[in-house]
């Protein structure tokens, strides 16, 4: 009997410590070890920042790590995306994991190329809606002014990313970017998932659906953190049901650090950032 006991109890204190161990790991992502569909990257433009926490927040409940493409924009808050005031929301993105590019400071459009001489139209800032022709030293610092930003608010360096507003890229900025150390990144036409589209003409279960039906495996995602013209905002009624669904599909996520197209070249670019070209 006191064998039977002591085995009993042997069991039981085995139990409790497996127990213990478990809660002290940190939870598996939903997603984990399940990837039959593939993987998926899902990108944020800044935009309007009036989805940025219910985002964050959806993407922390997933466990997924995304990456964030920055420019200085103007938010419902009456400020712009990549003031110090904005340091506690990319601090808490940056502490989660994800990744960060730069989407210009400005959010400077290309407006075309002629005899070598790049002409882009600011969006915002001291310049704002006019056309302004850009060298490549100038291009390339409008570039970095983000990447600057965010590393003065959180401490860590931007990948060396960037995505051109509008997606407008001509073969010279592309070069101009790479010479300084930034390779664009555009994404998948099922990518693209519509948020800044009217929502009467294009409802968020028409969009969900969609995105449901025609991602694969590799795919970029693009979507913002927030759009001033939609009535409907996209994220509320859509971010989660559609990563529910992407994970129930049995996809993977991860950041662009990992995908196959730019693993390299961001491991090769190291802390070449912030350098000069």
């Amino acid at each position: 009997m006191r064998r039977l006991i002591s085995r009993l109890a042997a069991l039981l204190l085995a139990a409790t410590g497996a127990v213990g161990l478990a809660d002290a790991a940190p939870p598996a992502a939903p997603h984990a070890g399940n990837c039959r569909a593939g993987t998926l990257y899902l990108t944020f433009d800044t935009g309007s920042m009036s989805q940025a926490e219910l985002i964050a927040r959806t993407l922390r409940k997933h466990q997924i790590r995304a990456t964030f493409f920055l420019a200085s924009e103007p938010t419902v808050n009456k400020d712009n995306s990549l003031d110090p005031a904005w340091a506690p929301y990319w601090k808490a993105l940056a502490a989660d994991g994800h990744a960060f590019g730069t989407h210009t400071f400005d959010h400077v459009y290309l407006r075309g190329v002629k005899d070598g001489q790049v002409t882009m139209r600011p969006q915002f800032g001291a310049q704002a809606g006019h056309d302004i022709v850009m060298t490549q030293a100038s291009f390339c610092t409008e570039l970095r002014r983000s990447a600057q930003a965010f590393q003065s608010m959180t401490g860590q360096e931007m990948v060396p990313l960037w995505r051109a507003p509008g997606g407008r890229t001509a073969p010279q900025t592309l070069a101009w970017a790479e010479q300084c150390g930034f390779r664009h990144v555009g994404w998948a036409p099922a990518g693209f998932l519509g948020d800044e589209l009217s929502s009467e003409k294009f409802p968020n279960q028409a969009l969900l659906d969609k995105a449901l039906r025609n991602l694969r495996d590799g795919d970029i995602t693009m979507a913002h953190l927030g759009i001033w013209s939609r009535k409907d905002p996209w994220a509320p009624a859509v971010l989660d049901p559609l990563l529910t669904g992407l994970e129930q599909k049995g996809f993977c996520f991860a950041t662009l650090r990992e995908h196959p197209l730019y693993k390299k070249w961001v491991a090769g670019q190291g802390h070449s950032v912030g350098a000069k070209p």
